[in-house]
C-alpha cells in the first residue's frame, strides 16, 4: 500500500487529524500529517491574513512549510484536504512541491469556481476528487 502525506489549511486541523485516522484505522501503513501542534486553538481557525499580524507565527511559518516538505518527499500520494473548495498560501505551495516531485495528487472537493475565488492552475494539478477516507485506500492499494 502506497503512503500519503495530507494537505490542509490550519483552519481544518481537527478533520484532517480524523481523516487521518481513519486512513489508518482502514490501514494505510503511512500517513503524514501536517503538524499543527505548534499552533495555538485560539487562532487556529483565524483566516491566514490574521495569523501573520502575530510575529511568533510569522517566525515558525518557514520551519513548518519545509518541515511539511520533507514529508511530502517521503509519500507516494499527496491528498489535499480543501473543504469547501478552500486552499491557503501554504497549502498551494505544497501542492507545487508534490506536483514538482511527480505525486498523484487528490483532493476532497473540486476547486471553486474563478469567480469565487478559485485558481485554475491548482485545479488541473488533481487526479481526482476523492471525498472519503474509504474512497482514498482504494486508490492507495
Amino acid at each position: 500500500m502506497k503512503s500519503v502525506v495530507l494537505c490542509g489549511s490550519q483552519r481544518y486541523k481537527e478533520e484532517i487529524q480524523e481523516f487521518a485516522r481513519k486512513l489508518r484505522k482502514l490501514g494505510c501503513p503511512v500517513v503524514f500529517e501536517p503538524n499543527f501542534v505548534r499552533q495555538r486553538r485560539k487562532t487556529l481557525h483565524k483566516d491566514e491574513k490574521y495569523r501573520l499580524q502575530i510575529k511568533a507565527y510569522r517566525d515558525r511559518v518557514p520551519a513548518m512549510v519545509h518541515e511539511h516538505f520533507d514529508r511530502i518527499r517521503k509519500s507516494d500520494v499527496c491528498y489535499v484536504y480543501n473543504k469547501d473548495g478552500y486552499l491557503g498560501v501554504n497549502t498551494t505551495l505544497e501542492v507545487g512541491f508534490a506536483h514538482g516531485l511527480n505525486r498523484i495528487i487528490y483532493a476532497l472537493e473540486p476547486e471553486k469556481p474563478v469567480e469565487f475565488g478559485g485558481e485554475v492552475c491548482r485545479d488541473i494539478l488533481f487526479t481526482e476528487i476523492i471525498n472519503t477516507p474509504e474512497g482514498l485506500i482504494k486508490r492507495l492499494a
